[in-house]
């Protein structure tokens, strides 16, 4: 078969418009595995194949492209590195973006080899190429370079190649093309920076860090909103939240959020900056980010009770993320009645909002409510008891009345919430007195589909592995969540049939 192979590139060189063996050519490398290629693939000349792509011929370029995907994915990275470099430069300015695409992806393979990644770092023609793709229009393009660059950036030798040459330079050139094409520079940039404090180094060196900054503290509010998320995911890092916060920037950020009531378009990126510090805190402290920067948690309050579903969804995301350790969960309990009637709020929304909004209403929720078993003191307890009676006057049939609608995701998030409160006695206490409320954890036939099946089997783990559940259900209940556990999640009870005698 390897050698029908090497028979047909050897047809396909001798001919202008080889179409036919082209053809022939895919199917046949169709059918051969890729491991005999491989013990072929450094005999192989792909050289006619990469001549034909210069031909304006689509269905010609379709079948190089697929024909050349197969062969120099049995081809090792050194050896194309090495052999092909002239032919990827081609090909990274080819007009057809499924050129440059087959192109970028095996400069991935090479900078992921530790052995071939020199190849490309001493060719700054093709490193130059790589970082006009980015500029490209083709999506697609553009990311595979990113990534590309972001790979080579992990060494000394490739930072130096990235910020200590003319491809800075071209960097600049490129992310004058227009804004969508600037954004994507600032992603090589954050991406590079998160890497390591030396990373970022350079990066803060080639000015582009300080553009970006500048940039989100500027009077364009949509450019800030672009820019908040890469300066969120640069904070992402313990060494990017140092130098934000050394340059004053997150400061900046909390002077912003103070004055966005006189801003009229505030709306725009103040979500993002609510975002920002939702993650920090939980990154780092919450009750010092919360000291630090009151206006933050003053913030996310007033959003969850605005009349906009934006952002009542982002003050509700970062809640849950504020409330998903136990030092946020007191910094909230500290702010009093004032979250209680939050809680309401929240409650009022997972029932009435629409069905997004809900989901992400009862993912907080299940966030909020839920306690590992080794920090179950009883103060904590109380106050996640206090909060599911908050939520609404029958929290439980709230949820329960959830987890009855007819759709899987609105189902799934319902039982969240009882699998975030099913290790605590109180929460246990409920579910038994509610009539009706362990057959319905018991009752696989509610359930239809996968995710459904597999959220009542971790309500049903929460419960069988809590300490209290024997005790509270009493030993009866106790032991059918044992065997409903030890069925799994799957379980279809068998129907027995009975024979009838002279029955055809």
């Amino acid at each position: 078969m390897a050698a029908q192979v090497q028979a047909l590139l050897r047809e396909v060189s001798r001919l202008e418009a080889p179409l036919e063996e082209l053809r022939a050519l895919q199917s046949v490398l169709q059918a051969v595995p890729l491991s005999e290629l491989r013990e072929q693939a450094a005999e192989l000349s792909l050289g006619p194949l990469f001549s034909l792509l210069s031909a304006n011929h689509r269905e010609q370029t379709t079948l190089c492209v697929s024909i050349l995907e197969r062969l120099l994915q049995a081809m090792e990275p050194v050896h194309v590195a090495r052999n092909l470099k002239f032919d990827l430069q081609r090909g990274l300015t080819h007009p057809d973006d499924s050129v440059k695409i087959l192109t970028l992806s095996q400069v991935g393979r090479i900078v992921e080899n530790s052995n071939a990644v020199t190849e490309i770092l001493n060719n700054p023609e093709l490193l130059k190429q790589i970082v006009y793709c980015i500029g490209g229009e083709n999506l697609s393009v553009a990311k595979a370079a990113i990534k590309s660059l972001s790979r080579i950036s992990l060494t000394q030798t490739g930072l130096e190649a990235l910020f200590e040459s003319n491809l800075l330079d071209d960097l600049k050139t490129v992310m004058k093309t227009n804004d969508i094409v600037r954004y994507r520079v600032y992603e090589l940039i954050v991406e590079v920076s998160s890497t390591s404090p030396e990373s970022l180094n350079y990066c803060t060196t080639s000015g582009l860090v300080t553009q970006l900054l500048r940039e989100l503290t500027g009077e364009d509010v949509l450019v800030r909103a672009t820019c908040i998320e890469m300066v969120t995911t640069l904070a992402h890092t313990h060494h990017g939240r140092q130098y934000l916060a050394q340059e004053g920037i997150i400061d900046q950020i909390s002077n912003i959020i103070v004055g966005a009531d006189s801003d009229p378009f505030s709306s725009f990126y103040l979500p993002g900056f609510v975002k920002f510090f939702g993650n920090l805190a939980i990154m780092d402290s919450p009750q010092q980010i919360c000291e630090r920067y009151p206006v933050f948690v003053e913030k996310v309050f007033e959003m969850t009770e605005s009349q906009d579903p934006t952002m009542i969804g982002v003050a509700v995301d970062t809640l849950g993320i504020l409330g998903s350790n136990v030092e946020g969960k007191q910094v909230l309990h500290k702010t009093g009645t004032r979250f209680e009637h939050l809680l309401m709020r929240i409650g009022y929304q997972a029932k009435n909002a629409s069905t997004e909004l809900k989901i992400r209403c009862l993912d907080a929720i299940s966030s909020l409510l839920y306690l590992p078993p080794e920090q179950q003191t009883d103060d904590l307890l109380r106050m996640t008891d206090s909060w599911f009676s908050s939520l609404s006057r029958d929290p439980l049939e709230l949820f329960r009345g959830i987890s009855n609608q007819p759709f899987p995701e609105l189902h799934c998030a319902a039982l969240k919430v009882f699998t975030a409160i099913a290790n605590q006695p109180w929460a246990q206490k409920l579910m038994f007195n509610s009539p009706g409320f362990v057959e319905y954890i018991m009752d696989r036939s509610v359930e239809h589909d996968k995710a459904s099946k597999d959220a009542k089997y971790e309500l049903v783990k929460a419960l069988a592995n809590s300490k209290t559940v024997a005790e509270i259900f009493g030993n009866p209940n106790y032991l059918r969540l044992r065997t409903y556990l030890s069925e799994g999640p799957y379980y279809v009870k068998p129907v027995s049939t009975t024979a009838v005698e002279g029955a055809e």
